[in-house]
């Protein structure tokens, strides 16, 4: 009896395994295909890939927007043939128990040097959609200090506008 139950315990693992790999590869084609719709200026695909109710969070601490506001900031780079070109360098992706949920991080290859891009996947209709963004710009921690003066005069209004 023994022996059965490990069998079964080995082909369960095995299929969540092979379960996780293809949950993986679909969004791991969902972004990279989100990215390549950017780097093409194609609207319209682009912003098929988000939700209805996505949020993007983008590097200014202003850049907090719905999908039509982030629709309404990005058209412009769009129709100019010149919105951005993100290459993924790195990433990990991570489920929740019924894999309807799905986070993930990514450094990115960009205009801006290297990005961070983290966000949620959920499930629509069986096809994979992104909930939230968010691009981050990485700075080492060496150059902290530096960038902290860059940014202060700007943010501190933004911190008293906030409060």
């Amino acid at each position: 009896m023994k022996k059965v139950q490990i069998f079964l315990l080995l082909i369960t693992s095995t299929v969540i395994s092979q379960n996780n790999d293809l949950q993986k590869t679909q969004i791991n084609d969902v972004l990279d295909n989100w990215h390549k719709a950017a780097s093409k200026s194609n609207f319209e695909e682009y912003f098929s890939i988000l939700t209805d109710d996505a949020i993007f969070i983008g590097t200014d601490a202003n850049e907090n927007w719905n999908k039509t506001q982030f629709k309404l900031f990005a058209k412009p780079y769009f129709d100019k043939g010149k919105a951005w070109n993100f290459i993924p360098l790195e990433r990990h992706i991570y489920f929740n128990n019924d894999k309807k949920i799905a986070w993930f991080d990514e450094l990115l290859n960009t205009q801006m040097k290297i990005c961070r891009g983290s966000g949620v996947l959920i499930k629509v209709n069986n096809v994979w959609k992104i909930k939230q963004y968010v691009l981050s710009m990485t700075i080492p921690n060496e150059n902290v200090d530096e960038v902290v003066k860059i940014k202060t005069k700007n943010e501190d209004k933004i911190i008293l506008k906030i409060k």
